[in-house]
């Protein structure tokens, strides 16, 4: 299923010449090592550690007597990481689960961080959820292909 849906994401005229290329190489990433693209495993944690930094920061204020109800957390723990996600992602091109699992979001092809109205549309769509399961054969995954991004392990990023 993935594969199917990878090629509607890209559109028609998208079947691979070569099918035995592999995620990253349109891109003129390499298959493995600095550079290729971060694994799914890497991805997840990074969601994970971010998701728990996110529900930290969100609790300072409790720190201070604030009280909040549960709804009202939730929304403020979704609100700071997707602002997590655009500050750290326009001021350094990864986030703090990102430099753990040691990768980043680099504009693709060419590398280098992506500007700043482009990580923007990136975070929105992210904000969205449904983005990240949809991917294309690059395993990447809406929010990246608006923005011209991927996430690359380090050592080819600016």
């Amino acid at each position: 299923m993935r594969q199917e849906l990878g090629r509607w994401l890209e559109g028609p005229g998208s079947v691979r010449a070569d099918p035995g290329g592999t995620p990253g190489d349109r891109l003129g990433l390499p298959a493995e090592g600095p550079g290729s693209l971060a694994s799914s495993g890497a991805r997840f944690g990074a969601y994970v550690v971010d998701g728990i930094l996110a529900n930290l920061l969100a609790g300072v204020p409790a720190l201070f007597g604030a009280a909040m109800s549960g709804s009202a957390r939730g929304l403020v723990v979704y609100g700071v990481f997707l602002l997590e996600e655009l500050v750290l992602l326009s001021l350094t091109g990864q986030t703090v689960g990102m430099r753990l699992f040691g990768f980043g979001v680099a504009r693709v092809p060419g590398g280098g961080r992506q500007r700043f109205p482009l990580i923007l549309v990136r975070t929105v769509l992210l904000g969205l959820l449904l983005p990240v399961f949809f991917v294309d054969r690059d395993l990447r995954g809406l929010h990246d292909r608006a923005a011209g991004t991927a996430p690359i392990r380090a050592g080819k990023r600016a």
